[in-house]
């Protein structure tokens, strides 16, 4: 453990904080988190910790979402400008021009998605969780999938379940192309293609496995293959590798490069959370009555997520 780590876990020591990380963190964020996982997991972990400070290494939208199941918490984030290019192609004021013009929509908004947004939504899901969820929907209403297109593709496809599709993406995610995957199969004929569902379908189509990132892991866990191809954001190899250090993970390339990385969730260091611990700041604050409307969907995930 570097200076910097040990620093970290001084001040969360001393702040009575507790470090939440998302898969997609840099190595050296996840060895200090008390949690690394999905949005779900995280979701979970947000809402059931005693901490006084909760320091949230991801993207913005997530950070909110711990600050929506915790209001009473402070909720920190390393970099304030650790956004997702996902969240912003689904910009409020055009989802609600939408729905004034096609009322009676049921909005399931991945969780992927502004505090503004979750608001304007009937349920949140998750990559982990959305199949589930769309599955409880009324079946005499018709659905609304936001913002991820490729998702609420691949989840009409898994469901059988109609559903209007915004036009919204990871640009990570589509950064995976049908020959980049193809290419590196016929380098590891034996390794299975594990994908993530913000996948392109190009790419989905070759993989032996499309799930979330948490998914990932029991996958790969229980399969009897010793090498896999994992087609997501760069981060998600660290934990793989670390929880499962006797198998072999391979980098799905882009056309361009074997370095899926999100500028965005790579925004965060030690450093900054250094900063962040000493002067609890930058902090997320949302206004209550926005923070009321949009817990509303969350607390809905999380129920029917459990139940």
């Amino acid at each position: 453990m570097n200076p910097l780590q040990e620093q970290v876990l001084a001040l969360k020591r001393e702040r009575n904080a507790v470090i939440l990380a998302h898969n997609y963190q840099s190595a050296e964020i996840q060895e200090v988190a008390d949690y690394v996982g999905d949005s779900l997991g995280l979701a979970y972990q947000a809402r059931a910790t005693e901490a006084d400070v909760i320091l949230f290494c991801g993207v913005h939208f997530m950070a909110e979402t711990a600050k929506l199941v915790n209001p009473e918490k402070t909720v920190l984030i390393p970099d304030m400008d650790a956004g997702c290019s996902l969240a912003d192609s689904c910009p409020a004021g055009d989802l609600r021009t939408y729905l004034e013009r096609n009322p009676g929509l049921y909005v399931v908004a991945y969780i992927n998605c502004t505090a503004e947004v979750k608001a304007l939504s009937d349920v949140i899901c998750t990559s982990g969780n959305a199949a589930r969820i769309v599955a409880r929907v009324p079946s005499e209403r018709e659905i609304l999938f936001v913002p991820d297109q490729n998702l609420g593709e691949w989840v009409r496809q898994t469901t059988g379940r109609p559903m209007r599709l915004w036009e919204g993406n990871c640009y990570v995610h589509v950064e995976f192309t049908h020959a980049s995957i193809t290419k590196i199969r016929e380098a590891y004929p034996d390794a299975p293609v594990v994908a993530h569902p913000e996948c392109t379908r190009a790419v989905r189509l070759l993989a032996d496995e499309v799930c979330s990132t948490e998914k990932m892991i029991a996958f790969c866990r229980e399969s009897p293959a010793e090498a896999f191809i994992i087609v997501t954001e760069s981060g998600m190899l660290h934990r793989l590798r670390r929880e499962l250090p006797e198998k072999t993970f391979i980098p799905g390339p882009t056309e361009l490069c074997a370095c899926a990385d999100c500028r965005f969730m790579k925004m965060n260091t030690l450093d900054k959370m250094i900063r962040a611990l000493e002067t609890l700041e930058p902090r997320i604050e949302l206004p209550t009555a926005l923070a009321e409307r949009a817990r509303l969907p969350l607390d809905r995930m999380l129920e029917w997520s459990a139940n």
